[in-house]
């Protein structure tokens, strides 16, 4: 009998948890759920000079391309060696492109993706390259999954180290527009930042008994964390030790809060575990949950807004949601 009270009792608190969410809902959607015929474990999305041609990148050696702006994707296949690869970053300016991935892997196209040429990377390379920005005519930078960054002008023929010592195993790396970088530990326990001119990383003790789950840049320079519980924090200035409040949008749920992208300034969009999107318009003051979304069986582990108009969520499973302006627009217009 003490077995039955106790699974009545907890049906009975699980029952209270799903009616107890606070947060209010978005009043529209501007999501479209794209389909992506493959299995892979989808990791990152870049696009060219052309806002309508893009590529998407991940495990099992996945390079899918779109020439209409995301709304359809076809797989390429590259001619590389028997090795199972797992391609992580990509990374386009203009019509010159990188993809980075591991076993120690750096892939180059100078034609806009129409032809991809293997660059032998050094046996010596500390850690697995997981971070790849395009910088211009054959420059790059290059980081990877130890906190090893690495630059290259020359097309990827010769790199030099940006910082004297890696940093360790890291769970998230983040790169700033302005050059700088701040790095979760592989435990997140612990960040540690870098900026250009330094020679080393700088470490900095978490702030909440929470492990950090992701960090970022806002336009600014600030920056924005994601810890365990679904607690999101900002700090006061680019002062990586000086944070505002730590804020909880949702205290009914469980599910962990994985990445987070500015769309402008001040509107702020949230992805996490089990379908969960979450929009603040007024730079983090107030949060809105978007529940359109919400069933869509996948988690949604990275967001990108290329532009206030271009957007897109990197969902597993092969899902993929794409930002569309006309919708926000429309319901903005139907709202005055």
């Amino acid at each position: 009998m003490k077995i039955w009270h106790k699974l009545i009792a907890l049906f009975a608190v699980v029952l209270i948890c799903v009616g107890c969410s606070k947060v209010p809902s978005t009043s529209y959607n501007p999501w479209e759920v794209i389909s992506v015929d493959t299995d892979a474990k989808l990791l990152d999305i870049a696009f060219t000079g052309n806002p309508r041609h893009g590529f998407l990148v991940g495990s099992n050696a996945t390079l899918l391309e779109t020439k209409d702006g995301g709304e359809t994707w076809q797989p390429i296949k590259l001619q590389l060696d028997e090795g199972k690869y797992r391609f992580n970053s990509v990374s386009f300016k203009g019509q010159e492109g990188w993809i980075v991935g591991e076993p120690a892997l750096l892939l180059h196209s100078t034609d806009e993706g129409k032809s991809w040429l293997r660059i032998p990377l050094s046996e010596k390379l500390p850690g697995n390259p997981i971070s790849i920005i395009a910088q211009g005519s054959n420059s790059a930078e290059m980081a990877t999954d130890v906190g090893a960054i690495y630059k290259t002008t020359d097309g990827g023929q010769n790199w030099k180290a940006q910082v004297e010592e890696a940093v360790g195993v890291v769970r998230n790396l983040e790169r700033s527009a302005d050059g700088k970088y701040v790095a979760v530990s592989a435990k997140g326990n612990f960040y540690s930042t870098w900026e250009p001119g330094q020679n080393a990383w700088v470490p900095h003790n978490r702030n909440s008994s929470r492990r950090v789950e992701n960090m970022g840049f806002s336009e600014n320079g600030q920056l924005w964390m994601l810890a365990r519980g679904g607690q999101i924090q900002f700090s006061e200035t680019a002062d990586a030790e000086k944070w505002l409040e730590a804020q909880n949008p949702e205290l009914a749920t469980s599910w962990g809060l994985l990445d987070l992208a500015y769309r402008t300034p001040d509107e702020i969009w949230v992805s996490g575990g089990s379908g969960n999107l979450l929009r603040s318009p007024d730079g983090g003051k107030t949060w809105e949950k978007d529940r359109d979304v919400e069933g869509i069986p996948a988690n949604f582990y990275k967001i990108v807004f290329f532009s206030p108009e271009q957007g897109f969520v990197i969902g597993d499973r092969g899902y993929l949601l794409k930002y569309q302006p006309d919708i926000a627009t429309a319901s903005k217009s139907d709202a005055v």
